[in-house]
This record gives C-alpha cells, sequence and structure tokens, in this order.
C-alpha cells in the first residue's frame, strides 16, 4: 500500500527556516514526480516544488524561488523541502504527493505544471509563520 507521511511543520517568526519530511512507503520512489503542494485557509491548493526522481530536477513556484529548496533522499526513500526566510504567506498545511510516470518527459511536465491529481498523498502537516 503506498503511503506517503509528512513531518516537520510548526511554529516559527518570520524569517526562521523549517525543513518538512515526506517519508515514502509501500513503493519506492523510482521514476516518480514527488512534489510539496500547501493550501491556505479559504485558498486553493497550490504546487510549490517539485522533484524528478528520473534525473533528480527541481522546480519551484515564483512565490518561493531563492528561499525553499527541495531534496530527496534515495537510501530512506523520504524527500525534503527546506524552508528558509519565511514569511506569513508562507503560512498554510504542506502536503506530499507523488505520480509515478514512464517517461522523462512526462516527469518534467507533471512537475512544471503540477496538476492537483498527483495519485498519492500524505495527511498534510502544518505551518505557521507568525510573530
Amino acid at each position: 500500500q503506498l503511503q506517503l507521511v509528512e513531518s516537520g511543520g510548526g511554529l516559527v517568526q518570520p524569517g526562521g527556516s523549517l525543513r518538512l519530511s515526506c517519508a515514502a512507503s509501500g513503493f519506492t520512489l523510482d521514476y516518480y514526480a514527488i512534489a510539496w503542494f500547501r493550501q491556505a485557509p479559504g485558498k486553493e491548493r497550490e504546487g510549490v516544488s517539485c522533484i524528478s526522481s528520473a534525473d533528480g530536477s527541481t522546480y519551484y513556484a515564483d512565490s518561493v524561488k531563492g528561499r525553499f529548496t527541495i531534496s530527496r533522499d534515495s537510501a530512506k526513500n523520504t524527500m525534503y523541502l527546506q524552508m528558509n526566510n519565511l514569511k506569513p504567506e508562507d503560512t498554510a498545511v504542506y502536503y506530499c504527493a507523488a505520480k509515478r510516470a514512464e517517461q522523462k518527459s512526462a516527469l518534467h511536465r507533471l512537475c512544471v505544471y503540477m496538476p492537483l491529481d498527483f495519485g498519492s498523498w500524505g495527511q498534510g502537516t502544518q505551518v505557521t509563520v507568525s510573530s
């Protein structure tokens, strides 16, 4: 059974940092697009960052470029999102998601567009940025 479990959320002051983790079980993250999404109260869920397990290519929403870094530890079957210089507008529930594709080009498209129909989702972890 495919399962994704997020951890690492919490309360942090503006300008602070957090590292989110997403542990995968039941499958190995080979040839997957693995992404972080977030949903703030009253807003639609949006893609934040994505990594292609085929070649390690990374993708970021404009709102987080230069502040967030996505990475993957293959040995631990875990994905991370390092978030620096956090802002109040980063407050949201953060979800990790994964979707398999057969070709690198398909993984690229998944990561560029980060559609909401990723097949596997975690339960989410709350990130609150407030003084």
